[in-house]
């Protein structure tokens, strides 16, 4: 049995994580941290690390990049692996989340996602095909609703193109202050918010006459959310160091 506490247990993946983990005998819930929150299920909701009344195996976070230090204190204090499921870190956050690394298990990606991870490696094996002959464009949409833009995800999905093409590309964000012809080394980043849409992700090759899509869509938060427990237990045996679905799927 693998004892998780959720950070951001009031948000809606936090409520999404604790149903899955309420149909699964492998897992339990046994405490929320939320600053603003009040308990909803049978597990009690903290505002504080320092208010949990027993140690988890593990933490799930699923808050809010202002609560990483606190976070992260805790957890290198208790000596807790953490699964970071936050997106909108800054490159200084990340770097924090690096240095946890060298002493506590860490999971970090920016999409917990399957599919998507097979859409990341994907767009590597039509990099390496394609070379240098086609354009690359990334559009993602999510709901009206999400603040960091563009999302983790598609800088995840530009990241393991970049690496596969040998970091060639530069990353673009905006062309419209920008009166000039697209260069050659660009991956053309487009952020789209509407509705209720879950998250998309669109990466275009386009060449001459021809142009290859590959998509994931996401029709429910809960493929993040399960992946956050698979994340959370395969995580709880391991030592310091960190980790991403890549090695998860090689552990399978």
């Amino acid at each position: 049995m693998t004892n998780i506490v959720i950070s951001g247990a009031c948000g809606k993946m936090g409520r999404v994580i604790a149903d899955i983990c309420a149909s699964r005998d492998n897992v339990k819930v046994i405490a929320g941290v939320d600053l603003f929150g009040q308990s909803y299920s049978d597990f009690p909701i903290v505002k504080s690390f320092g208010e949990l009344s027993e140690k988890p195996d593990v933490i799930i976070d699923f808050s809010n990049p202002s609560a990483l230090d606190d976070l992260l204190g805790f957890c290198k204090n208790e000596n807790v692996p953490v699964v970071i499921a936050t997106t909108g870190y800054s490159k200084e956050q990340i770097e924090k989340i690096n240095e946890a690394a060298t002493v506590i298990p860490v999971f970090f990606t920016f999409n917990l996602s399957l599919g998507i991870n097979l859409l990341a490696q994907l767009a590597k094996k039509a990099v390496s095909v394609l070379g240098g002959q086609f354009d690359i464009e990334i559009i993602e949409k999510h709901h009206n609703q999400k603040i960091d833009a563009p999302s983790g995800t598609a800088i995840m999905l530009a990241n393991a193109i970049n690496e596969e093409a040998g970091d060639k590309y530069e990353l673009v964000y905006d062309r419209h202050s920008v009166r000039a012809k697209r260069k050659q080394n660009e991956i053309g980043m487009h952020a789209i918010r509407g509705g209720t849409i879950v998250g998309e992700h669109e990466i275009l090759f386009a060449g001459r006459d021809e142009v290859i899509s590959l998509k994931h869509e996401a029709h429910s938060k809960s493929v993040f959310a399960a992946g956050s427990v698979n994340a959370a237990i395969f995580l709880s045996k391991k030592g310091a160091g960190m980790y991403d679905m890549s090695d998860m799927l090689a552990d399978a």
